[in-house]
């Protein structure tokens, strides 16, 4: 089976959740025959998820929006999070029914996936018990937050994701409590590598890394996805 890869660089997070969307319902439908990976930077937005709580959006949405912030309320699981340039983030499309039929095991898969990709850069890197995402230890014994995960299904298909903090400065994390944790501490795997006297990767190895790892993970042949097939859903980028 294949992994459909499709690359938006930098684009708004609506234009980006509206192919979502589509991609999705054409997944459910079948006209989608195999499974995509889409891969994105966004500018900034704050997005709620269905398990935010009051207070974890420290500003108002006007203070947001004078900072050119957006701030959106979506679907998928989990608490508040943050999207910006600099982090590179996955929405994986797959349908679970030719996989597993299981969101806990889909989430872990999306944990083992950023974990194998920065193990192969040379960044150890792992689960904490009882919290979703990836984290780091440092030597200090204290724990780092690098990639954020929230996840939506419907018919067993999957959207939404992974965030994995590369090289953005995390500015944006200042006006909310992320992923309703008061006490995380995130980081970028650039400072993470600096941190461990290694050398950061460029931001184009972090995507091929990532691909490769969902591909082994979920036991796929990552291609890039056919052009008729993209232009199908409709203009991604219109």
């Amino acid at each position: 089976m294949q992994l459909y890869v499709l690359d938006l660089g930098l684009t708004p997070y609506d234009v980006a959740w509206a192919l979502q969307k589509r991609a999705a319902a054409a997944r459910i439908s079948g006209a989608l025959d195999q499974d995509l990976l889409i891969l994105v930077q966004h500018p900034p937005v704050v997005t709620l998820g269905r398990s935010t709580k009051p207070g974890n959006l420290l500003v108002s949405p006007e203070y947001l929006a004078s900072r050119g912030i957006e701030l959106r309320d979506v679907e998928r699981g989990g608490d508040v999070t943050i999207h910006e340039p600099g982090q590179l983030v996955a929405y994986p499309i797959i349908d679970l029914k030719r996989h597993k039929q299981d969101l806990h095991w889909y989430l872990r898969q999306i944990e083992e996936a950023v974990i194998v990709s920065l193990t192969s850069l040379g960044l150890a890197c792992g689960r904490v018990a009882g919290r979703t995402g990836v984290w780091r230890e440092r030597d200090t014994g204290n724990q780092v937050k690098l990639a954020s995960i929230g996840v939506h299904a419907k018919d067993w298909v999957t959207s939404h994701g992974v965030a994995l903090n590369v090289c953005n400065d995390l500015a944006t994390f200042n006006h909310v409590v992320p992923c309703g944790l008061g006490d995380v501490q995130m980081s970028t795997v650039s400072r993470e590598c600096a941190e461990a006297s290694l050398p950061a990767p460029e931001f184009a190895a972090v995507e091929r890394a990532l691909v490769n790892a969902f591909s082994s993970v979920f036991s796929l042949r990552a291609e890039p996805v056919p052009a008729a097939l993209a232009a199908s859903w409709g203009e991604p980028l219109g």
